[in-house]
């Protein structure tokens, strides 16, 4: 592993211990076993190290959700499928890292607020984020039009966040995927 994926590493690990605003870019290089000053060569701020390392990590629950909906045969049937898809991602905020992960993600929120630059570096990633999880969540097929898949990303982005945040204050009450499915069938025949 070179310095650059080490760096990552070592972010990644920082973010999930100390959170994205107490993470110094001391902390990172020592996780990563590397000089203070290659986070300025490879990444050219702290700032960049960590939302790559979000992001990075955001990639990496997606994929874990999608392999066990693979591993478990997920139904051809798309209610079922929304279902299982649902009940698994919601199911993975039970892991501490997973937990911690999505703390810090709105813990970056928050900081926006005060931190312009920031949100404005992570708004760049917001459209491969819609496409990620339009299609984690069957909304859309492979050959689904560019626009079609932003829109459906951007109805299961809200509602994923939503969950992860109702997860976080009570998890005996976050909506499970049956719940979610019912809920989306009640709202779409007023629609």
């Amino acid at each position: 592993m070179g310095n650059r994926e080490a760096l990552v590493e070592g972010a990644k690990t920082c973010l999930l211990e100390k959170g994205y605003s107490r993470t110094t870019a001391r902390d990172i290089a020592t996780a990563a076993g590397v000089s203070l000053a290659a986070i300025g060569y490879h990444f050219g701020s702290k700032e960049a190290l960590l939302n790559e390392a979000m992001r990075e990590a955001l990639d990496q629950w997606g994929v874990e959700v999608a392999q066990t909906m693979s591993a478990g045969a997920a139904s051809a049937d798309p209610q079922e499928r929304f279902v299982q898809t649902w009940r698994q991602a919601v199911e993975s905020l039970s892991a501490p890292g997973v937990k911690a992960l999505w703390t810090t993600q709105f813990e970056v929120l928050s900081l926006g607020a005060h931190m312009p630059e920031l949100l404005a570096e992570l708004s760049k990633l917001q459209g491969e984020a819609r496409e990620g999880v339009a299609h984690l969540f069957g909304g859309v097929d492979e050959d689904s039009d560019p626009e079609t898949v932003q829109r459906v990303g951007a109805f299961f982005q809200a509602l994923l966040l939503g969950v992860v945040a109702l997860y976080l204050f009570d998890p005996d009450k976050a909506p499970t995927g049956e719940d979610l499915a019912a809920s989306i069938k009640l709202v779409a025949k007023r629609l």
